[in-house]
């Protein structure tokens, strides 16, 4: 075969393949190959998503990724794969980035910079390991050889999980003690936490440093949730090796379990006791490795009252996890630990396509703020006429029954009810009305359709919790809550957010955004509803990594006594403050209440960051000039389906999905119009039309070239158009409209003159007549 035709393929079987295999690889003892689909592409509306990313060629060896290689055919450069290989190589965190095209090589050396072009045999995995690795570590080797725990094939690392595993053992191999992980919510941090302790347990590394046992591993939580989930997403070890530090093993044994290898528990079990504390039931050295889950919140803090335990097992190697990058309120965490070993933000993972995209309803009413006057009746506590209430004091200072209930019932009327939901609340209380005001409103017919999860809740709302998590139940559909559910809560189908308190602190912000950010089939996003100007954090422009304050416009209001800023009350089961002070209750007068008015204003996920409607639209602007040339070329591209799908896929991949497009026909006054107007009134200024207009034009001028047949059939797609958009003039709609109007397809095509060919001409004709001008 002549190199002219020889495809990737011949490429990769015939020159490549065997070039590596003379190399030891895939034949050495602890090297393989294997391509990788490095991340799946940002999720879009409709099930689709941005282009993958996938590497041809990932070269392992004794459990690390060595290097990246990216084929090309051989009819082509080598040198075209260079900037694709150094992509791969750099987000896998290999050490070499190699491009061939199976005649020719490079390589990239991507710490020390080195480049150069060779001919000779290819490294083998010795070779590249000696050269990634200057210097031997015993322990290194030793959790090479201890593979993944792959639940049977089930699972492989992502890519960033593989970076923090290695990053955490290399840490441990050179003997840190004091180890940080910075993760978003939703990607997996114990999934990876699991991983480490199955390789320090398969190796047998322990605080001696010496091979001789199997190590003693803590888990560390502050929360039982958090403890029981790690508890069985451990259960991979042996029965006999985990086990769990809580009440009731404590009662039943008399003092606290010592016969295990992997120990689980939360700080209030462990600061609980009778006479001393539980955790002096354990020698400081006894546990080699401790996790910390959520260590932001917990025994890192230097202010925290569990501090002492973290430092009582000064001995063991201390892991901390955490969802948040270093800011002010949480920088002694990084003051304990150190710099993060990996750091993974949530603006990668939602670029990447492992989690999901948000968009911010801000919600603004006429009753945001209040001022008493004399209309209002006073039915508890005393207020001075004048006297000013802003978001922080309702529901904590200030009651205002009406004022509640005008916006659960705006939420409600926005959010599709049968998705499931969490309603972040000021208190307990607060929480408790706002259940009942859903009940009050809901449209399904269940008693336990909205319930309250928090401290006071207990094991019920516990109960309630796990219901909602589970995939495969549609009650609870809405939790109310206050703290509780702001972290440690997976729950993969979580649609909506509703913010009715105040967040504050970025921290919080984040930790409450990552309750919807995980992935579930059939969610393209999901939506924060925020009545309470949350959506200010995302002023902070490196609101997602740098260690910034947030701008705000107006002062940080007071925490009221009892409730941190950015943690949640600390104490057995999880308790959560109330203000004691007696609070003022204010009922409007009927006509008051029912002029409560909202506005709502939409900021959408965009190229790595929230943006504004407006802001959105300026880089629209922007980004058209480059894919159209005037007006005509956008009618031309428009009004024929295969270049209109081609144009709708050039603008998803630039981050502009059809649902943000559809949203903008709100903003330029044109619900009722198709995308195609906004895209001209951005780019080109043209007043919008309704679909009604555009399909009364192609009736008229059109329809009547047609016969009668195919004019019913044409306008019955005229129809569809009017009522649900461009959507529904995609050629593979064809069949489905022959379906409706004939029963099957041959019958269609039978009615319509027997040329499907005919039929498909008319079918992208009459689109002309309703893009003209």
């Amino acid at each position: 075969m002549s190199i002219s035709r020889e495809t990737e393929a011949d490429t990769r079987a015939e020159r490549i393949d065997p070039a590596l295999r003379e190399a030891g690889w895939g034949v050495v003892e602890g090297s393989r190959i294997r391509r990788e689909v490095i991340c799946p592409g940002r999720k879009q509306v409709g099930g689709k998503r941005a282009a993958p990313l996938s590497c041809d060629y990932v070269l392992f060896f004794k459990g690390q990724k060595l290097a990246a290689l990216e084929a090309k055919r051989a009819g082509l450069s080598h040198r075209e794969g260079v900037g694709q290989a150094k992509e791969y190589a750099e987000r896998l965190g290999a050490r070499f980035a190699f491009a061939s095209n199976g005649i020719d090589w490079r390589e990239i050396d991507m710490v020390a910079g080195g480049e150069r072009d060779f001919s000779s045999s290819f490294p083998s995995p010795q070779e590249l390991w000696d050269r990634t690795f200057s210097e031997a570590n015993e322990w290194r080797d030793r959790f090479g050889e201890v593979p993944f725990e792959d639940a049977g094939g089930k699972w492989q690392p992502r890519y960033y999980q593989h970076k923090a595993i290695n990053a955490a053992l290399e840490a441990i191999a050179h003997g840190q003690d004091r180890i940080l992980l910075t993760l978003a919510t939703g990607t997996g941090k114990t999934s990876i936490a699991f991983q480490i302790a199955w390789k320090l347990f398969g190796a047998r590394w322990n605080a001696t440093r010496e091979p001789t046992r199997r190590p003693r591993i803590l888990f560390l939580a502050d929360r039982n949730i958090l403890a029981d989930q790690a508890y069985n997403s451990f259960s991979a070890f042996p029965s006999d090796a985990i086990t769990r530090i809580d009440p009731d093993t404590i009662r039943k044994k008399g003092g606290v379990p010592r016969n295990a290898s992997v120990f689980f528990t939360i700080f209030q079990t462990f600061t609980a006791g009778d006479g001393e504390a539980n955790y002096l039931g354990y020698a400081p050295d006894f546990f080699d490795f401790i996790i910390i889950d959520e260590c932001h919140r917990g025994g890192a803090k230097d202010e925290s009252s569990w501090r002492h335990i973290l430092e009582y097992f000064e001995p063991a190697t201390q892991l901390g996890l955490t969802a948040t990058p270093k800011r002010k309120h949480n920088a002694d965490t990084y003051g304990y630990f150190g710099e993060p070993v990996y750091t993974y933000a949530l603006k990668d993972g939602i670029e990447d396509g492992f989690l999901t995209p948000f968009k911010v309803r801000q919600m603004a009413s006429t009753i945001d703020e209040y001022v008493f006057t004399g209309d209002d009746e006073v039915v508890q506590g005393e207020v001075k006429p004048g006297q000013g209430f802003r978001e922080p004091d309702f529901n904590r200072t200030i009651i205002i029954p009406e004022r509640e209930r005008s916006r659960v019932e705006e939420f409600m009327g926005q959010i599709n009810p049968l998705q499931k939901t969490i309603v972040f609340c000021a208190t307990q209380d607060h929480a408790a009305v706002v259940r009942d005001l859903i009940n009050e409103v809901k449209p399904v017919p269940d008693a336990t359709y909205c319930c309250r999860v928090t401290a006071d809740d207990g094991k019920l709302g516990e109960q309630h919790l796990r219901d909602f998590q589970d995939n495969d139940k549609t009650i609870p559909t809405i939790l109310t809550t206050s703290q509780k559910l702001s972290t440690g809560v997976d729950a993969r189908n979580v649609r909506n957010i509703v913010l009715m308190r105040p967040i504050n602190s970025m921290i919080e912000f984040k930790q409450i955004v990552g309750r919807g950010t995980r992935i579930y089939d059939g969610k393209d996003f999901f939506t924060i509803y925020d009545f309470v100007k949350a959506y200010e954090h995302f002023q902070d422009p490196e609101w997602d990594g740098e260690p910034l304050e947030p701008v705000s416009p107006r002062p940080r209001p007071e925490v009221p006594p009892g409730e941190p800023e950015d943690e949640p009350p600390t104490g057995e089961g999880d308790p959560e403050g109330e203000p004691p002070a007696e609070k003022i209750v204010i009922r409007l007068p009927d006509g008051k209440a029912r002029n409560i008015q909202y506005i709502a204003s939409t900021s959408y996920w965009f190229q790595g960051r929230p943006v504004s409607a407006k802001a959105f639209m300026e880089m629209l602007f922007g980004d058209l000039s480059g894919l159209v040339e005037n007006e005509d070329d956008l009618r031309a591209k428009w009004s024929d389906p295969e270049t209109r799908d081609h144009f709708m896929t050039a603008l998803e991949e630039k981050g502009y999905d059809r649902d943000k497009l559809d949203d903008m026909k709100r903003l330029v006054d044109a619900p009722d119009s198709d995308v195609f107007d906004v895209l001209a009134y951005v780019r080109f200024s043209l007043a919008p039309k309704t679909r009604h207009e555009r399909a009364e034009t192609a009736r008229v001028d059109g329809l009547a070239e047609y016969a009668a047949e195919m004019r019913e059939f044409l306008e019955t797609v005229l129809h569809a158009y009017e009522r649900d958009g461009s959507r529904e003039l995609s050629i593979n709609k064809i069949s489905d409209f022959l379906k409706v109007r004939f029963g099957t397809v041959g019958e269609g095509k039978a009615a319509l003159g027997g040329d499907l060919g005919a039929i498909r001409q008319a079918f992208v004709g009459v689109q002309r007549h309703l893009y003209r001008d």
